[in-house]
């Protein structure tokens, strides 16, 4: 089985040559990432906020975020049972450092581009997402306030470099198990979302990497028996030999658990999978209800998504050996192939 090397020590992400000093994963945020330590051109470094709030029926997706030599500024909402979906996205071209990315997961944003204003307002316990968008002729006006609470620290924080590439790496971390309160009005339509079934997910990444590039995700977070529950999982992306982004909460703890395998291609992408980790700690079927796929192309930037939300059911293991049933638990799966 795969080594997992925790980080455990704070300090400085990389060293004076651009390079990691620590590999491995954390469940908090201890490196300190500075955009004035990395060591490759400006074009190449990438920068992105991704926060989704989500319940059993629909989902909403805030984006901020830059390759250098272009950025986004992206609003999505989807329904699942019908498919609608309303999408709106300001591209921007060199934007360079100009989007003023924050330094740490901590850190707030406001932008404003194109007819798309996004902000996220952090505090030490909750993070409020606001965004409003104009009308269009293809969709209508946009606008949302939701707070999600963080009842717990406990994250998954992965820094790992690139094979053959010593200053190029990737510094991420994600938040789960945050219970979501507040609405998105699209035109005269306003959709409701309540902390006891909705939950919000950010995905803070930063880093230097290759331009082509794939990777599988997976991320879910509700209620199981009562009790706050969530899982994050994935493979394929970088150098991660020392360590996997595979971690599981339960009431506010995380529980670390080894290589996860799944194959969303495979028979298609709508068709039921089924995951299973090398330790036993993860065993679930999979039965995909919606695929947010996504395909852009702007610049040198080409990106292809297959985003596919559905039930999962069967068990995982804590670390203590309790098992944990789970049955029918939202979640979401994907599996991305970049150029940028």
């Amino acid at each position: 089985m795969r080594m997992q090397t925790e980080i455990t020590n704070p300090g400085p992400l990389l060293d004076k040559d651009g390079v990691l000093l620590q590999r491995g994963y954390a469940t908090k945020p201890l490196l300190e990432y500075k955009r004035s330590d990395i060591k490759a051109p400006p074009w190449r470094i990438k920068e992105w906020d991704f926060y989704q709030v989500c319940n059993d029926d629909y989902c909403l997706q805030f984006t901020v975020g830059h390759a250098a030599y272009a950025g986004t500024l992206t609003v999505t909402f989807f329904r699942f049972s019908d498919g609608l979906r309303y999408d709106r996205s300001t591209m921007l071209l060199l934007p360079f450092g100009s989007l003023n990315m924050p330094e740490s997961s901590d850190g707030g944003i406001r932008v404003s581009k194109g007819g798309v204003d996004i902000t996220f307002d952090v505090r030490s316990d909750r993070r409020i997402l606001k965004c409003s968008t104009t009308a269009t002729a293809a969709a209508p006006a946009i606008e949302a306030e939701v707070t999600i609470m963080r009842p717990h620290d406990n994250t998954i924080v992965m820094a790992i470099p690139f094979e053959e590439f010593p200053r190029k790496f990737y510094y991420n971390e994600k938040i789960s198990c945050m219970p979501a309160n507040g609405y998105v009005r699209i035109g005269d339509e306003k959709f409701l979302f309540e902390p006891d079934s909705a939950f919000g997910l950010l995905d803070w990444g930063r880093g230097v990497w290759p331009y082509s590039t794939e990777w599988y995700w997976g991320s879910g977070s509700g209620l199981v028996d009562g009790a706050l529950f969530g899982f994050n999982i994935g493979y394929g992306f970088g150098d991660s030999s020392a360590a996997s982004e595979n971690m599981l909460f339960y009431n506010g703890e995380a529980h670390k658990i080894n290589e996860v395998t799944f194959d969303l291609a495979e028979n298609g992408y709508m068709s039921p999978k089924v995951f299973s980790s090398d330790d036993g700690a993860f065993e679930m079927e999979f039965t995909p209800i919606y695929d947010r796929y996504t395909e852009e192309k702007i610049l040198f930037v080409k990106r292809k998504c297959h985003m596919l939300f559905g039930h999962f059911s069967g068990r995982v293991r804590l670390n203590d050996n309790r098992e944990i049933v789970v049955k029918d638990f939202m979640a979401f799966t994907e599996h991305s192939i970049n150029k940028w």
